[in-house]
């Protein structure tokens, strides 16, 4: 402490501390407290042991402390959330409400949520779930519900259930949407006409089906299979600003009403959409087997995940044959001459199944043949008694994000909030299943000495970065992250750590000129940001002459030597001249082993 703090009396024995934008609450200073009515604002410093002192607050019960620390907070939230505004603005999310939450209170939160994201210019088309009311609404009736594998069994009752459950969740979901946000206090900022205009909810025949039919001697009766999403009126509807609600309920091309499976449709939805993310509102989180969140993982991770538990799950069987009829669709050359294909947002995935279009809508397997496998159905009693966990999700999770789809994220809707808090903080709350995180990054090998050798030749010439001997190359070789596409190194980057005083330099960052704009340097730069906090580190630092303006728009700010570890200061070439940078770490979360 730089000063000491008089005597200090408060209600309880629960002081907390405001130092920048951090509440933390110490212990030791509560003996000798005495009861009051209140705390007063005691200004004080605290040494946080790197050379330097922050200004700090004792926060109490006062109605002036509070709302400073309100305004502060609702400050550094905007601020802190500004990348993710950016990123998201235009984006289409298809988001997949499980019926157990649409069944349960925490959908009018929910509801609001995507409300508020709607107005920040997100485009989201709603799945409801439908299973949990249709399943009560048979037995009020006297009837059972039959489910086969994936499926239920659609007889006349179920069918009738399911409609009249389609048509009360339409109108609740319409009704709760519509009111917009409170006006409470906005008035002081004018009379606008737009605050009295009503979310737009917009819904059709968007979905056409057809019949499962007889399936090993089963009838399925009115249970539908996706044929077709209409993926050119939904873009007019998202496009004329509505929120789109996309019931499970199909229309065969005789006119009748088809009962299909709410995961074929929202996983199909996102596919023939090009989606830049599903979002799966379920009723729990995803654990690992010490029941810790798992916070992230890649295609080939959840891929692999899903496959080992093929022969117990039906569920994981399914999806095996699903992708395995795919991956052999695709060796025959039906996606192109190069490999590539090509997804409705954007992006170019290689050697993953990609339905192909007709028109904006349907699906074709380029032969005029539709294929098996629109979207990925579950379901059935694996689901319901959850033997499996949710592995059932993770499944549908993994064939999306082969499709094309970049995000799956899979949240826990029983959270206040959690919308919001997995789109606009950095780690989340949920798990995210990504189909081209980190894709293709690896720790270096002696075999890519050539390659990297390569990217670093030209910026070398340029004075960019400093020339490297193959020999210190060679040396250097285990702290190189290099990103590989189809057998050639496209990018590469070296952290070099310092585990003495808990930091790492960051160095060598090139990428190929050919992928330059692709956003090969951010992931590497987040990689390395993510492999330096599971190692312990707390900060990074690096040394440019040319290339500032690149670092500081990703969170780094200048420094002086002094922030450079001894041992790396007596090796600067200080006639370079380099201008030294620095950024301060999250603890990793994610629980992904880089």
């Amino acid at each position: 402490m730089a000063t000491a703090l008089p005597p200090i009396t408060i209600k309880q024995c629960q002081l907390k501390i405001l130092c920048g934008n951090t509440i933390w609450t110490p212990t030791l200073w509560q003996r000798g407290l005495t009861g009051s009515n209140s705390l007063k604002v005691l200004p004080f410093q605290v040494n946080d042991g790197k050379r330097s002192f922050r200004r700090c607050k004792v926060l109490g019960e006062t109605d002036n402390v509070s709302s400073a620390i309100k305004d502060d907070l609702f400050v550094g939230f905007f601020r802190e959330a500004w990348p993710y505004f950016l990123a998201h603005r235009g984006s289409t999310f298809v988001v997949l409400i499980s019926a157990e939450i649409v069944d349960s209170p925490h959908l009018d939160h929910l509801l609001m949520d995507i409300s508020l994201l709607h107005g920040l210019g997100i485009k989201f088309v709603l799945v409801p779930g439908t299973h949990v009311q249709i399943d009560r609404l048979l037995a009020e009736r006297g009837n059972e519900a039959n489910y086969v594998g994936r499926y239920r069994i659609t007889d006349p009752d179920s069918l009738e259930a399911a409609m009249d459950t389609s048509g009360r969740i339409r109108l609740m979901i319409e009704a709760k949407l519509s009111p917009g946000p409170s006006l409470t206090g906005v008035r002081r900022h004018g009379e606008n006409s737009r605050w009295h205009d009503s979310v737009g909810v917009a819904s059709g025949n968007f979905l056409a089906a057809k019949k499962r039919g007889v399936v090993e001697g089963i009838d399925y009766a009115s249970t539908g299979e996706v044929k077709k999403i209409d993926v050119s009126r939904i873009r007019e509807r998202l496009d004329q600003d509505s929120i789109l609600l996309l019931s499970n309920l199909g229309y065969s091309s005789s006119g009748e009403v088809l009962n299909c499976n709410t995961y074929e449709v929202a996983t199909a939805c996102a596919l023939a959409l090009g989606a830049e993310k599903l979002i799966c509102i379920i009723d729990g989180p995803i654990l690992d087997e010490s029941s810790r969140l798992i916070r992230f993982l890649t295609l080939q991770d959840a891929d692999m995940l899903v496959r080992k538990r093929a022969e117990q799950s039906e569920t994981a069987a399914n999806y095996v044959k699903a992708v395995s009829q795919e991956d052999d669709f695709n060796r025959l050359g039906h996606n192109g001459s190069n490999g590539s294909l090509p997804s409705q947002n954007g992006n170019v995935y290689s050697r993953r199944y990609n339905p192909t279009f007709q028109n904006g809508i349907g699906f074709d397997n380029g032969n005029g043949l539709w294929s098996s496998e629109q979207g990925f159905a579950i379901g059935g009693q694996e689901k319901l008694s959850r033997s499996n966990g949710y592995l059932s999700e993770l499944a549908a999770a993994a064939f999306v994000c082969r499709g094309g789809v970049q995000r799956v994220h899979l949240l826990d809707g029983t959270i206040g909030g959690v919308l919001l808090k997995e789109l606009f903080q950095r780690d989340g709350v949920g798990t995210m299943v990504a189909s081209d995180l980190y894709e293709g990054a690896r720790m270096a090998r002696v075999s890519d000495i050539h390659g990297i050798k390569q990217l670093l030749q030209p910026l070398e010439e340029s004075g960019i970065l400093i020339r490297r001997t193959e020999e210190e190359l060679v040396k250097a070789l285990h702290s190189f992250i290099i990103v590989e596409r189809e057998g050639h190194i496209i990018a590469c980057a070296a952290l070099f750590p310092y585990f003495e005083e808990k930091c790492g330099e960051v160095a060598a960052i090139a990428v190929s000129p050919d992928c330059r704009g692709q956003g090969q340097g951010d992931k590497l730069l987040d990689y390395i940001e993510k492999k330096a906090s599971s190692l312990g580190l707390q900060m990074l630092f690096l040394l440019t002459t040319r290339t500032a303006d690149w670092f500081v728009r990703r969170g780094f700010s200048e420094c002086s030597i002094d922030h450079i570890p001894e041992q790396r200061r007596k090796k600067i070439n200080l006639a370079r001249r380099s201008k030294y940078y620095m950024k301060k770490l999250l603890p990793d979360k994610s629980g992904y082993t880089y």
